[in-house]
């Protein structure tokens, strides 16, 4: 195994009550940074753009999915403008507005993201790191 991937993460996965309209919701969204259906499984779709990252699908122990309070994903964005089709993309596709796209000041000078929930309510955001901002 190489040292050489700079993620922490190998992928996460995320629960729904209603697939379809989950799996609509992410191919709209995961478009807008590149990334694609990966693989699919009965229930569940992984995205990514070289290996799969995100996961949505329903629970293996076929219990209701839920959502918990505080968890979020951050996806990757190259560019402000990709996190504006990002948050542009989630509000059509059914999500709800968390949090309009712009710099927070609190995360940094060089950050810039907009966040949005899900339609089974998961928080979801896209980032931006601008490296020519610094980020004292």
């Amino acid at each position: 195994m190489s040292d050489e991937n700079p993620s922490v993460v190998s992928h996460i996965s995320i629960g729904t009550n209603d697939y379809p309209r989950a799996q609509a919701f992410y191919d709209a969204v995961m478009a807008t940074l590149g990334a694609k259906r990966i693989l699919e499984h009965p229930g569940a779709t992984a995205y990514g753009k070289l290996y799969p990252e995100f996961w949505v699908q329903v629970p293996h122990n076929e219990q209701p999915a839920s959502i918990g309070n505080g968890f979020h994903i951050g996806f990757f964005a190259t560019s402000k403008e990709q996190v504006n089709a990002f948050h542009a993309a989630a509000l059509k596709a059914g999500g709800i507005d968390d949090g309009a796209p712009g710099p927070r000041p609190m995360y940094g000078d060089a950050y810039y993201g907009g966040f949005v929930l899900d339609p089974d309510g998961h928080k979801i955001e896209a980032s931006f790191w601008d490296e020519s901002l610094g980020n004292e």
